[in-house]
């Protein structure tokens, strides 16, 4: 054998270790992925506009841009948000505060970590032909309201006006279903509705005396924020153990949540149709409505939004023990506004210019559709 041939194999073989050292070398240098941190959000109710900001959030990337694998899993009527995250099966739920105090008043150890709606979407629903002008003109009428812990503000509105809704002194309480068939066919007074909800339900129906759909004109709207005695709505929580031992993990998912809400203020459409292709039930018009109305209860929050408001925290705990939700007083160890704090700063390091309070933001003027279609 030649020495050129000698020759060829040895340039040969310093190229083959060149080139195993190379690809050694550059795996090394390459950087490894961060592995993301899962957690699991418990909703209420089914996929709807209510929980757009949290769709939004996991779909344009957000909860995995800050290091979050988010698992959302839906509610429904038979689904209580806070067994299931005291059960361990969900880290984060969301329900109204008054629920939560309840649980927490059972000695289960459940903290409010961000409170998302700034203001009650409650209201009570007369119509204009009714004669029924507020809440103290309900004497002696059948007012509709619905059961298991979602009656109390409206009580509180009535005993401020000197009925007594418990005993059915001085009004005629009902027991209305989660639908609005007894007001539309006149035989009720007044109905519970949500803004967001019940109130275009109303609005998507035709009145049978003019073949045209319901106007708002047609109604008097009691909204019970207004009234004074409005309690706060949908909060995120989870265990204060898990909170004590994952305050990182939190901080990051209530600023990717706020995230995902801002985005759905500024693009309401978009929002929407993401909403949609989570969960089609409801139809387009619906959610778009809806969309506008839960807008209007997260913005505009002087504190930011998701702080919790000390005084409407005390305010619901004190109609939640005034109607005995709950047996002793809350005391603010119920919310840890420390995070949600905490939360709107990492969004704006993370984000420059980010609006968090929406003070200029302006509700849309949404127009229902029939049958919400």
């Amino acid at each position: 054998m030649g020495r050129k041939h000698w020759a060829g194999i040895a340039l040969a073989l310093v190229a083959i270790a060149l080139s195993l050292w190379v690809g050694l070398s550059t795996a090394k240098a390459a950087p490894q992925a961060k592995k993301l941190d899962s957690v699991t959000l418990q909703l209420k109710w089914v996929t709807q506009s209510q929980f757009a900001g949290y769709y939004a959030a996991k779909a344009l990337g957000y909860y995995k841009a800050f290091g979050l694998d988010v698992n959302i899993k839906v509610g429904g009527p038979d689904i209580t948000p806070e067994q299931v995250v005291a059960s361990g099966q969900a880290d984060i739920g969301l329900d109204w505060l008054p629920s939560l105090l309840a649980t927490r008043d059972t000695g289960t150890n459940l903290v409010n970590i961000a409170q998302v709606f700034a203001r009650s979407g409650m209201t009570e629903l007369t119509w204009k032909s009714s004669g029924i002008t507020s809440i103290a003109g309900m004497q002696g009428k059948t007012v509709g309201v619905w059961c298991c812990g979602n009656q109390f503000e409206l009580y509180a509105a009535l005993t401020k006006h000197g009925m007594d809704p418990e005993h059915n002194k001085g009004v005629k309480i009902f027991n209305q279903p989660f639908d609005m068939n007894a007001f539309l066919k006149k035989r009720i007074d007044a109905a519970a509705a949500m803004t967001y909800n019940e109130l275009a339900q109303v609005l998507e129906t035709k009145n049978p005396a003019t073949g045209k759909l319901y106007q708002l004109a047609d109604l008097n709207v009691f909204k019970l924020q207004n009234e004074g005695t409005g309690m706060l709505e949908d909060g995120l929580f989870a265990q204060q153990d898990w909170v004590d031992g994952n305050r990182d993990v939190a901080t990051r998912f209530i600023a990717a949540s706020d995230r995902g809400w801002i985005y759905c203020r500024d693009h309401a459409a978009a929002c929407t149709n993401i909403v949609l292709k989570n969960g089609p039930t409801l139809g387009k018009g619906h959610q778009t409505w809806q969309m506008n109305e839960i807008n209007k209860l997260i913005l505009p929050n002087t504190l930011g939004i998701g702080v919790m408001p000390a005084a409407a925290f005390k305010q619901t705990a004190a109609i939640a023990l005034k109607y005995k939700v709950i047996k002793k007083a809350s005391s603010a160890k119920a919310y840890d506004a420390q995070l949600s704090k905490a939360a709107l700063q990492y969004l704006r390091n993370h984000v420059k210019g980010i609006d968090v309070y929406g003070k200029t933001w302006k509700p849309a003027a949404v127009s229902v559709t029939p049958g919400g279609k």
